[in-house]
């Protein structure tokens, strides 16, 4: 399977086609100059762990996809929480319904729901087909349409475009119709491994090679000691408090 190549500034941006909505002027030092090359291999299921939790750690450091008509959206996952089998704090909880019933799918589908009335929360399904289990992706590093996201967004701090799960959403043009999809498959939305092709900076630096961070999950009241979210360390794009991400 061929590689998908992509060029991309690090730097912002900073005139930018109108907007429908006015944008949030920068209060950041731009990203740096070089042009950051890469390539993105679109994941195979084979290569998804059968675990919820598992698949939780490995997904951080991999890339979400997003095809549109007009845009090629992409980012780097540097956030995930785990709501594996049996998990009183997950939708899968009390059983399939016409809902949740995408979390039962076999590993490697997403799971899309509304929440707060306000934000679509993106999940990919975790275990075997008929058991529930998820992995909720929380923040993502912009590499690519990052001036369609920063459209979407209304802002173009890039480190606010996916830092938390509701923004990354909005960023991708993520809403229920994705809802069941499949993610190991061409198709609107995919997940892929990045391949830096010529890179001086860091930041693209695969996941594998940089510490991974474990805490207590975000935004709930059962089994919240239970340390369930994944993150990388040093991370300016991961969400949720500074006492978490240490």
């Amino acid at each position: 399977m061929s590689l998908r190549k992509y060029s991309v500034s690090r730097t912002p941006q900073r005139t930018l086609p109108q907007f429908t909505h006015p944008l949030v002027a920068a209060s950041e030092p731009a990203f740096g100059s070089p042009q950051v090359k890469f390539a993105i291999r679109p994941l195979r299921r084979a290569e998804l762990p059968t675990d919820t939790v598992a698949l939780a750690k490995f997904l951080v450091g991999k890339v979400i996809v997003r095809e549109l008509p007009t845009a090629r959206l992409s980012g780097r996952i540097v956030e995930t929480e785990a709501y594996p089998p049996k998990d009183p704090a997950a939708h899968h909880f009390r059983g399939q319904t016409p809902r949740n019933r995408s979390m039962f799918l076999r590993r490697g589908h997403a799971y899309v729901y509304f929440t707060y009335g306000n934000h679509f929360m993106l999940n990919v399904t975790a275990e075997l087909p008929g058991v529930g289990g998820g992995v909720l992706i929380r923040a993502l590093q912009p590499l690519a349409g990052i001036e369609y996201m920063q459209r979407r967004r209304a802002t173009i701090r890039i480190r606010d475009l996916a830092r938390g799960p509701g923004r990354l959403a909005q960023a991708l043009e993520i809403d229920r119709g994705l809802d069941g999809i499949d993610l190991c498959a061409p198709g609107p939305l995919w997940l892929g491994t990045l391949k830096p092709i010529a890179s001086s900076d860091p930041a693209t630096a695969s996941a594998a090679n940089e510490l991974l961070g474990i805490s207590t999950r975000i935004g709930i009241t059962r089994a919240a000691d239970r340390h369930l979210r994944f993150y990388q360390r040093n991370s300016p794009y991961v969400s949720g408090p500074t006492r978490l991400n240490v």
